[in-house]
């Protein structure tokens, strides 16, 4: 968190510094002729003096932040000296400093003694000193969609998470995908305070032409502007959970509802990538002016959905000018090349580049979800929350050649919190988590092609 939190400040001060560099520029003309500043440049410098002046109170701000993290950890590695210096360890040090260790383990951790929600609910609706200080020290980011379902006791409905003591280690997932193609797009963090993130764009260039003869007008062609958004987007949930259930369990629930929370969340935050089609929110699929390259057969081969995926490649390359860096395939497609043979019944999908025979692909790693080889000098990889319902018959999946770091996904931090006062009547706790991102995959529409049409429907083996 305190690098986190260095790295945004080393931002604004570069933020800053532009807006003093706008700012000195405004009185660039007034100081050479030695005037006062017009009615035009007075509110322009009123303009920028103000942003300047939010500017650095929103530096303050986080400076003062960084300042108290700061002096948090001078007390840890203080404690931690006299620690070692006579003789306390773990719980003796927790009681003496009130703060954790770093090289201590996870106070939340599969296993462990410590529950999360029991903490979440005792240290929000009770006070409780102890709850509060581990929530402190816990740093984990919880990611996190629930589903408005409640849990109780009763079988069926959470009540399989009181078993009996040689079952409490039994207990089976629930089996999800994972967010593939959300994790290979550029990351950045969402600025705060904002519900919807403009960038400033170059619409149409400048111009240079051959001068006619000597002492002729040159080209004079003015360039344009304007600007793509990405507007900010909530995903949120609730789940209401009896109180004994978190109190009696023998086991800690968040060990088995946070990893299935973060799972589904992974999951809501990569479709919302791939196939979101709201304005200023378009996923990958949608993008409006990408590349669109059809392939319509009804017997598909591999061999032609090879040249569909050169068309692909080829038309970020002319259209972007700028090379593609990943192919992003559902599990199904890649199946349906590694079955494809040749005249003499060889795979052309190998497991090794340099097999004795030419091939389409070469198999990288075995995996569900996530990087399996490579295609046409492209990493290729499988995200099983591609749809698989698309097209007239509803059987088509798609085929995503892009430029990854073109598209930039903007991610808050998870927030949490615990309710009682609604469900007090019925002893139940309302949890709700929700978090925040936005998605600017419109900024170069040309480094986008997908691969959509007949010949990616349901394939046979």
């Amino acid at each position: 968190m305190l690098e986190f939190l260095r790295q945004q400040l080393t931002k604004l001060l570069e933020e800053r510094a532009e807006l003093k560099t706008e700012l000195d520029a405004v009185l660039t003309a007034p100081r050479a002729e030695q005037r006062d500043l017009n009615d035009e440049e007075s509110t322009d410098f009123a303009e920028k003096r103000a942003a300047l002046k939010a500017k650095d109170e929103e530096i303050e701000e986080r400076r003062k932040r960084i300042a108290e993290l700061e002096e948090d950890d001078k007390r840890e590695q203080r404690v931690a000296e006299l620690a070692a210096q006579y003789g306390q360890t773990g719980e003796q040090r927790e009681k003496a400093s009130g703060v954790s260790v770093t090289a201590e383990p996870a106070t939340y951790r599969k296993g462990g003694t410590a529950s999360y929600f029991k903490d979440l609910v005792r240290a929000q609706l009770q006070g409780s000193r102890e709850a509060t200080d581990r929530l402190v020290r816990n740093q984990r980011e919880v990611n996190a969609e629930l589903e408005k379902r409640a849990l109780s006791t009763t079988d069926g409905a959470g009540g399989e998470f009181v078993p009996p003591l040689w079952m409490m280690e039994e207990w089976v997932a629930l089996a999800r995908a994972s967010r593939v193609v959300a994790n290979r797009l550029r990351s950045l963090p969402l600025p705060i305070g904002t519900d919807s993130i403009n960038l400033p764009r170059l619409a149409t260039g400048t111009a240079v032409a051959e001068q006619a003869t000597q002492n002729t007008a040159v080209q004079n062609t003015d360039a344009t502007t304007n600007s793509v958004t990405a507007q900010v987007t909530t995903i949120a949930g609730q789940q209401v959970v009896s109180l004994q259930l978190i109190e009696q369990s023998p086991i800690n629930m968040d060990d088995v509802l946070l990893a299935d929370l973060a799972a589904d969340y992974a999951i809501k935050a990569d479709v919302f990538v791939l196939t979101n089609n709201a304005a200023g929110k378009r996923g990958l699929l949608n993008v409006t002016g990408q590349n669109a390259v059809t392939y319509t057969d009804a017997s598909p081969t591999a061999g032609e959905l090879y040249g569909k995926v050169a068309d692909g490649i080829q038309q970020v390359h002319t259209g972007r000018f700028m090379p593609p860096d990943v192919i992003f395939m559902h599990p199904r497609r890649w199946a349906f090349l590694l079955s494809a043979l040749d005249s003499a019944g060889r795979p052309l999908v190998t497991p090794a580049a340099n097999a004795p025979q030419n091939v389409l692909a070469a198999v990288g790693e075995i995996n569900s979800e996530g990087f399996v080889g490579s295609m046409q000098g492209l990493p290729v990889f499988v995200d099983p929350n591609i749809p698989i319902n698309l097209g007239a018959a509803t059987n088509e999946d798609r085929i995503i050649v892009t430029r990854s770091s073109d598209v930039i996904l903007f991610e808050g931090t998870p927030r949490s919190e615990a309710f009682r006062e609604t469900k007090a009547d019925q002893l139940s706790v309302l949890l709700r988590f929700y978090n925040y991102l936005a998605l600017h995959s419109e900024r170069y529409p040309k480094s986008i092609s997908v691969i959509g049409g007949t010949g990616l429907v349901t394939p046979t083996f």
